[in-house]
């Protein structure tokens, strides 16, 4: 069983009150938000969105809980179960959100999928490094196009070396993404299917909160 503290830490899509998607918050951020009113839940079903307050939520949670359990994630409390949202809507916040990436180690290894780019092999985060294709000492630079990630044995084999004096491919050309990495691997799961009808990669991307 899941425990509770995982279940609040499970990602909750935010709208603004125009319907654009502005960032990604934990279910904890989210039910305070539903508590203090300043937000509504959105839940999109059959190609349409409807909106509940929380307390019309809580009794619409009864009956996903009935019949559709298996789709949501739960908290327990001692009166009732409550269905834990996947997006919610700002009552009163306008403000769009920012168009760049983020440039940082975590975006990073999800952009690459925690795959080494010169081995091709998966690998847990900490068995991971950064590489930049072309050294810094070679005038490389701290960008996205020219950062990847390596695994131990391959980024000493490199070296201060470009791939090619290094006789080393790359997987894929680094590129800069046009979307917060960590929402690309999530919309890929059933679970967030429903965040697709909110996010357009001509418009917006999304900045990613603790």
């Amino acid at each position: 069983m899941t425990s509770i503290a995982a279940v609040l830490d499970e990602k909750v899509l935010v709208l603004n009150r125009m319907y654009t998607a502005v960032r990604v918050i934990s279910a904890r951020r989210a039910f305070t938000m539903l508590c203090k009113a300043a937000a509504e839940v959105i839940a999109f079903d059959d190609g349409k969105y409807f909106n509940y307050d929380l307390a019309t939520w809580t009794e619409i949670s009864e009956l996903r809980r009935q019949f559709e359990r298996e789709s949501h994630d739960w908290i327990r409390t001692p009166r009732f179960e409550i269905a834990v949202p996947k997006i919610i809507r700002l009552l009163a916040y306008d403000r769009f959100p920012k168009q760049q990436v983020k440039l940082n180690r975590r975006n990073l290894y999800a952009r690459d999928n925690n795959r080494c780019q010169y081995c091709g092999k998966h690998y847990a985060t900490k068995e991971l490094t950064l590489d930049h294709v072309v050294p810094r000492v070679q005038g490389g630079e701290h960008n996205w196009e020219n950062l990847v990630c390596a695994c131990v044995k391959c980024n000493a084999r490199k070296g201060g070396r470009t791939p090619q004096q290094a006789h080393m491919h790359l997987v894929r050309k680094p590129i800069r993404p046009k979307r917060n990495p960590s929402i690309v691997l999530r919309l890929g799961s059933p679970k967030y299917h429903s965040w697709k009808a909110f996010l357009d990669d001509a418009y917006w991307t999304v900045e990613l909160k603790d």
